[in-house]
């Protein structure tokens, strides 16, 4: 990624958060790199010099800010071709927890070889994948040590260092600090020996009630719940031979533009993959004023029907929420969340929180094969069988790999996929790839609350219409659906 240092220094002076994530400065008189949002005294521009990526200007020798700390910055949200793989991979790394992994076989899960892997990713970030991760993996370290109590030796692990020593080492390598020196200063902690609390950061404006209300009405019982300004839901992920179950809540503190998340101890060990999938359910690196460009002018009958900050809803468990979608194919939202919560209820496993009606994980992809035949078992809750069929088939899809879903996912090759699995029309493939896939660029133009938003036009002209948002027509979707949420029940009714 080209970067003009002209631009990048007037977006220093003015502490633009448009460009917070886009571009870190390294400043030569003092070692170190920060982001564009940084609050210390503007640096001479003859000592800036401007990096794609938190990587790049480590790997140009400069050590992370203490104050603005690069490691908050929001990620990338572009969506052209020629980042997108990139973006993928980078996804993909984030989302397995930071761990070890063979870049041949990252690779040759995105469908490329492992030489243009590196090229390309070389071009959008300004270093290798590996560089890439081990900067990743020292900032999520340096998070850690910074906002929570955790024994430097978790720390290591949770941060995929694998030890104290390695974590050490690459510490005083790149910081000329050790993992002790992030906690002599003073600081705040938030949380307790039952849970930690981390900060993700974001670009405003961000359209925090709008997302809740839209998640609220979609939330299963017993396995999410929203309260207030805040969301909670019951976690399920499978780490290395065991599954860890816990509980996680979401707080918005729009004063300092970011998610606070609470994390439960059960989840300390896969704490990488918890933040990278709310970042996915959130749509955190999503940047609201390219968005407004393209869908500010959309109104309906005079009425404006974007709003500013507004996000695209993503999935925390994207098989949780593909049957939630199976389940609403022609039925009310209502009644949708009814079914999957009778679904948890029965197959999920029952987990202690602290907070009232927050009490069952849902069934993973692994129990639902085990449901021979699958009829049987869902049948009597309400759910008809060719639906029951197609939640088997998914889960058998993604247990035996043929698909994959959510961050990291390639969203045109996995929507080939979904369309061949039995009960999967083109409405749920569509719906699918907006919430996950986070594919920022889908439409489900024969939805009933789209063609009931739009007057009930013809699909053809609904289409035809939906070309003048791209690339960004996720986001008229999820618009026209909130616009006709606020005068009635929500009716996408498929999810």
């Amino acid at each position: 990624m080209l970067l003009d240092a002209e631009t990048c220094y007037t977006a220093l002076q003015a502490r633009d958060p448009r460009f917070d994530g886009r571009f870190f400065v390294g400043v030569s008189s003092t070692g170190i790199y920060c982001r564009p949002v940084c609050r210390a005294i503007t640096p001479r521009k003859e000592n800036c010099s401007f990096y794609p990526s938190a990587a790049a200007a480590e790997m140009s020798g400069f050590r992370p800010c203490l104050r603005c700390r690069p490691e908050l910055a929001p990620g990338l949200g572009r969506v052209d071709a020629q980042s997108r793989l990139a973006r993928l991979a980078a996804e993909r790394m984030e989302a397995d927890g930071l761990s070890d992994q063979s870049l041949a076989g990252l690779a040759a899960s995105l469908g490329v070889t492992d030489r243009h892997l590196r090229r390309v990713f070389a071009r959008e970030y300004g270093v290798p994948p590996v560089a890439w991760l081990q900067t990743r993996r020292l900032l999520a370290a340096k998070q850690l040590l910074t906002e929570t109590s955790l024994p430097v030796m978790q720390v290591a692990m949770d941060a995929g260092f694998g030890s104290v020593r390695r974590l050490n080492a690459m510490f005083r390598q790149r910081y000329a600090l050790t993992p002790a020196d992030c906690r002599k200063k003073e600081r705040v902690v938030a949380g307790t020996d039952e849970s930690v609390t981390l900060s993700l950061a974001y670009r405003p404006p961000f359209a925090w009630a709008t997302l809740l209300k839209f998640l609220g009405e979609r939330a299963i019982p017993g396995v999410e719940q929203v309260e207030g300004s805040r969301y909670r839901r019951t976690v399920v992920v499978s780490h290395r031979e065991s599954t860890l179950r816990g509980w996680i809540g979401v707080e918005n503190r729009p004063e300092r533009s970011v998610l606070e998340v609470t994390v439960s101890s059960p989840l300390f060990p896969v704490i990488n993959q918890v933040l990278a999938r709310v970042r996915f359910l959130f749509d955190m690196n999503c940047v609201p004023e390219e968005i407004g460009e393209k869908l500010g002018a959309l109104r309906i009958g005079g009425e404006a029907v974007f709003e500013p900050g507004l996000r695209l809803p993503g999935c925390f468990d994207p098989f949780e929420m593909t049957v939630r979608a199976i389940l609403g194919q022609q039925i009310t939202v209502r009644a949708a969340r009814t079914l999957a919560g009778r679904i948890a209820a029965r197959l999920g496993e029952a987990l202690p929180t602290p907070f009232a009606g927050l009490s069952v994980t849902f069934p993973t992809a692994e129990r639902i094969c085990a449901l021979e035949p699958v009829e049987e078992h869902l049948g009597p809750l309400g759910v008809i069988g060719a639906r029951a069929r197609s939640i088997r088939a998914l889960a058998v899809a993604l247990q035996t790999g043929a698909i994959r879903l959510g961050p990291g996912a390639d969203p045109e090759r996995e929507m080939a996929s979904l369309a061949r699995l039995p009960g999967f029309g083109p409405w749920t493939v569509q719906y699918l790839a907006m919430r996950a896939l986070g594919w920022p660029d889908a439409f489900p133009h024969t939805d009933y609350g789209v063609r009931k938003a739009l007057g009930n036009l013809p699909a053809g002209e609904i289409l035809a219409l939906s070309r003048e948002w791209a690339p960004w027509r996720s986001y008229a979707a999820i618009s026209l659906w909130n616009h006709l949420g606020r005068t009635s029940e929500p009716v996408n009714g498929r999810g």
